[in-house]
């Protein structure tokens, strides 16, 4: 490895992370573990879960005997993060917080921190990700400015570092790295890219890091957790109460406290049902929200969307779609769902229409459309437009159908 270098390791008290840290201390690294607060959050019993954390990565670096730090971002996710998140709510969409706070906290305001401020020569995380550089060449990398012009110059420019998934497909994350810009991905480490989750636990187990091994995966959003979404969405946003009206008639078939208290897909709660109906889609200007009965209505389904301006891990989008605006490749618009081949369209501004191989249940606008190519994970972007679902097309069909049955026969010719 030649010269002793410094990688500053994001720590969460979780087992990935320490892990993380106790491997690169292995491989012979200056390291320094730093905890990240974010939200400060209570749980059932009234203690703050991000205290309780912050002592177990404080734990796990004495075992370790490196340095520890904490560093708080709390207003920066307040206002760069949460507050995004209550406009998209209002708006009618469905966001994903872990994808921002990757992309503006712990790959922006973390990773300066861990370079400029406390000088590292690298950044590491406990992600299950890996990319195309060795840890060698992380450490050779030089910051590069983004281009100031439309056109670069290639000679100039080095080559970019790829996204990959890891070595451990059921936990792979790259999903929620699919938003982090080129300069953070060059100077940044990922221990576990080779590992499996088992295989994590039983390093943390042999290095008696027994109290991390202890607590339960971390479920749900990231600063929400378990907890009811809809009455922790109501603490910050004011009810709106609308209806909930059939999809297939026009009924009114119950109420809600505000449109941004649903999501497409979700089971919508309707007393006095037998059947489950579910959510199909949303009007914020009249505050209705759409319902369907059975979990596989034809409104639930559909093969099209456009996103805004697509992040692309390597700057630029990939040779064949730039040569001919089109690009096949995979979807995914939910970390772990199967992935579904799909044509890829790039528009004059940057976004991309996503045309799908197949319908696909409750695309939702807010959340990322994530895209790969094999096992790379070329970049994402917000889901901004859907196309007609299938319910859609399949009454356009009927009209059409019926409007033919009544046009009148052509005379006979006289």
């Amino acid at each position: 490895m030649g010269l002793i270098r410094h990688v500053v390791c994001a720590m969460s008290g979780g087992v990935d992370s320490s892990v993380a840290a106790l491997l690169l201390k292995r491989r012979g690294y200056n390291v320094t573990g730093v905890f990240m607060r974010n939200w400060d959050s209570l749980d059932e019993g009234g203690l703050c879960s991000s205290q309780r954390d912050c002592e177990d990565a404080l734990r796990v670096c004495h075992i370790l005997d490196i340095p520890f730090h904490q560093v708080c971002y709390v207003k920066e996710f307040w206002h760069e993060v949460f507050s995004y998140l209550l406009k998209e709510y209002e708006r009618g969409r469905t966001p994903n917080p872990d994808i921002l706070c990757n992309k503006r906290i712990k790959f922006n305001y973390f990773h300066k921190y861990a370079i400029h401020t406390l000088g590292a020569d690298a950044m590491a995380t406990g992600h299950y990700a890996r990319t195309s550089q060795e840890d060698d060449e992380v450490f050779q990398q030089s910051h590069v400015a983004p281009p100031t012009s439309l056109f670069r110059d290639r000679f100039q420019i080095p080559n970019p570092v790829r996204l990959h998934t890891a070595a451990d497909q059921s936990k792979d994350q790259t999903f929620f790295l699919s938003q982090i810009s080129q300069d953070a991905l060059r100077q940044t480490l990922f221990p576990l890219a080779g590992l499996t989750k088992e295989f994590v636990k039983k390093m943390a187990a042999e290095a008696g890091l027994h109290h991390v091994l202890k607590k339960k995966e971390s479920m749900g959003i990231c600063f929400i957790g378990e907890r009811n979404f809809q009455n922790f969405i109501l603490e910050y946003l004011e009810p709106k109460p609308g209806n909930l009206v059939s999809v297939e008639d026009g009924a009114v078939m119950g109420s809600h406290q505000g449109w941004f208290t649903l999501t497409l897909g979700q089971r919508a709660r309707i007393g006095g049902l037998k059947e489950p109906w579910f959510v199909v889609d949303k009007d914020v200007e009249t505050g209705d929200v759409f319902v369907a009965p059975t979990t596989n209505h034809p409104a639930l389904f559909r093969d099209t969307l456009r996103t805004n301006r697509f992040h692309w891990v390597t700057r630029d989008p990939p040779p064949d779609l730039a040569r001919s605006q089109m690009l096949e490749c995979h979807f995914r618009f939910i970390h772990q769902m199967a992935l579904v081949p799909c044509s890829v369209t790039l528009n004059l501004d940057g976004s991309v229409w996503i045309s799908l191989s197949r319908p696909v249940r409750a695309l939702t606008p807010g959340q990322f459309a994530v895209l790969y190519k094999g096992d790379e994970c070329l970049g994402s972007g917000k889901i901004v437009q859907l196309g007609p679902s299938e319910h859609t097309l399949q009454k356009g069909r009927e009209r059409l159908a019926a409007a033919v049955q009544e046009r009148p026969a052509p005379e006979a010719a006289r």
